[in-house]
This record gives structure tokens, sequence and C-alpha cells, in this order.
């Protein structure tokens, strides 16, 4: 009978450490507008954009196009960096399509996990269809600037629990590094830079996307 349970158990956590994230989609769903070998990485924090699909927002800054994997990257961006941000689109999640942020109705604060915040976000096309979601999941259905308004004002708080994770990462990323990669001299100005030179320069073997994300936030930082 103990056997029994424990197998229970074991097959219960195998199911949920390999069920597919919310946010996620495959990359053949996955709409990215992006260019060069750095595409399907954020370009504030590096996350793999499929992974995050759900969540991602597209604008354009000084003519080009950024790809990031949540609001939160965005915000950073541009308060953070001072970035002049036009044409803002995020997925609806219902069609997994690009759409006009600024038409958007957002589901704030379902039980659905958010993306870089503790506070989802989540943007549907029409309005019935983000009412259905927030009374399956909870939320608040508002608008682009509400939403914005909210990764603003949680911003100081996502960010410190955000540089807290990545640097126990970055530690793993130094570990993964002297252990399973080729050496490089080479010097990064983002995290997703790092990740696209690791797989295009094959510098280490059999690294999964975390990682490889813990790799690009050591060679980002080091």
């Amino acid at each position: 009978m103990k056997k029994m349970i424990v197998l229970v158990v074991l097959f219960g956590m195998f199911l949920t450490a390999n069920a597919q994230m919310f946010q996620s989609v495959s990359m053949q769903k996955a709409q990215l507008l992006q260019k060069g070998n750095e595409k399907k990485f954020c370009p504030v924090c590096g996350m793999n954009l499929p992974m995050f699909y759900k969540t991602n927002h597209v604008a354009t800054v000084d003519g080009k196009v950024k790809q990031y994997c949540s609001l939160h990257c965005l915000v950073e961006d541009k308060e953070l960096n001072h970035q002049h941000l036009t044409h803002i689109q995020v997925v609806d999640v219902h069609s997994l399509q690009l759409i006009d942020a600024h038409k958007a109705y957002y589901v704030v604060a379902s039980k659905k996990k958010g993306t870089m915040s503790m506070v989802s976000k989540y943007a549907f096309a029409l309005h019935t269809q983000a009412q259905d979601f927030a009374k399956k999941f909870g939320g608040k259905v508002m608008r682009f600037d509400g939403a914005y308004a909210e990764a603003k004002k949680d911003f100081a708080h996502d960010a410190r629990m955000i540089a807290k994770k990545q640097k126990m990462m970055a530690k793993k990323g130094a570990m993964l590094y002297n252990k399973m990669c080729q050496k490089t001299e080479q010097k990064f100005t983002s995290v997703a830079q790092a990740k696209a030179y690791v797989i295009e320069h094959k510098l280490c073997k059999n690294l999964n996307g975390k990682q490889l994300q813990a790799l690009g936030l050591y060679l980002f930082k080091r």
C-alpha cells in the first residue's frame, strides 16, 4: 500500500513538472516579429518568448521592433531605460495573434500565473472574452492604461524579487559554464545576446531552457 501511495505521489510530481505553463505555446504557434539570432528572446530579461508567449508585448523603438516576454519588461524598457515606445501590441490569449494593446481588454490579477510579476496580466481582443476569463479565473478587466499603471505600481517589488532569483541563477550559470562549456572572452550587452551567442557558437552541450537562461545571466553579468 505504501509503495502504491509513493508511486501515485511521484507520478503526480512528474505530471506537474512536465505540464506546460499556461503562458507557453509551441515555436510554430508563436508570432515573433524581432529579427536576427536573438529574435526568440526578450531583449530586457532574456526569457524565451514562446515559453511566455501569452503575455508577450511588442513595440517599435527607434524604428526597431522589440518583443517583450511581459508587460513588466516593457515597463522597464520605457521607464528605466527611457526608451520611446510606439505601436504597442499584445498577444490576444484567445487567438494567439498580436493586437493593438490600446484596444485590448486586460484581465489583471487572475489566478493564472504572471510573467515577471506576482500579479498576472492577460489580454483579449474582445471584452466578452476578458469577462469570461475573469469569471473563471478571477481578476479585474481593464484597458491598457490601467494594466500599465498596475505594472508600474508593482514594478519595484517585482524587480527586487527578480533580481534575487537572477542572482541565484547566475551562480548556477557560472557552475554550468565551468563544467560544460567552452570558454569565451566575449562581452555581452544583454542576456538575449549572450544566449544567442552560446547557441550560434555551440559553446555548451545538452543545455535545457532553464540552464541556458542561467548561463546567459552569468555571461551577461560577469
